[in-house]
């Protein structure tokens, strides 16, 4: 088996000699070219054909995210995986839109270094656990603040009293008694919902109102 053809991007060569030595350690891989800068990189891309591409986000000149974008859209084949200290929901997010296949905090072990070279160049996406935990706690966070928008949720409290009144069958003027308004108050209410919701006819009005009365006592 050909050993998986790796590519290094940093602009720190410490960080690179150590990035080396960790994937010429795992057997079945190999850097085939290392460059401080994208720009570099792509001057060495066409003669190393690399097949995955470690990849930091700070640089001069061309940062990570624009190397990687670029890559995705003109060298589909060739899989990037983002190594780096930003481990922000920001800068995951524009990896991820950019096109990366992983995303890897530069604290990470050799295992998941190594497994995640190997899963990527397989087709897979391969994100490291502080990462993934990052992306989790998001997603938990949209969950709890995005709410799904009811009809009912365009109409004042009053509105929806009423409409829930009417859906136990109470005539207007029964309305006003129990609310302490008058009848021509529960008829210009009606009108309005009627308008709010673009309802036609008084038997939409029933029917919404029966539909809003089910909800509320499947809730309760």
């Amino acid at each position: 088996m050909e050993p998986i053809r790796v590519a290094l991007i940093d602009d720190h060569q410490l960080v690179r000699d150590g990035i080396k030595s960790l994937i010429h350690s795992g057997g079945n891989m190999m850097v085939v070219v290392e460059a401080s800068s994208p720009e570099l990189f792509f001057a060495e891309l066409e003669k190393a054909q690399p097949e995955v591409v470690l990849m930091d986000i700070s640089m001069p000149g061309m940062s990570g995210i624009e190397a990687t974008q670029i890559i995705s859209q003109k060298f589909p084949t060739i899989k990037v995986i983002i190594l780096s200290m930003f481990t922000s929901e920001e800068f995951i997010q524009k990896a991820i839109v950019a096109g990366a296949k992983g995303y890897l905090p530069k604290n990470t072990s050799k295992q998941e270094l190594l497994e995640a070279i190997t899963k990527v160049y397989n087709g897979e996406e391969y994100y490291g656990k502080e990462i993934a935990e990052v992306l989790l706690s998001n997603l938990v966070k949209k969950a709890k603040t995005e709410k799904t928008e009811l009809p009912e949720d365009k109409l004042s409290k009053r509105e929806l009293e009423i409409l829930l009144l009417v859906a136990k069958g109470m005539t207007n003027s029964h309305i006003a008694d129990k609310l302490f308004i008058s009848v021509k108050t529960v008829e210009a209410h009606k009108a309005h919902i009627m308008q709010k919701m673009q309802l036609t006819s008084h038997i939409d009005l029933i029917k919404m109102a029966i539909q809003l009365l089910s909800r509320n006592e499947s809730t309760n």
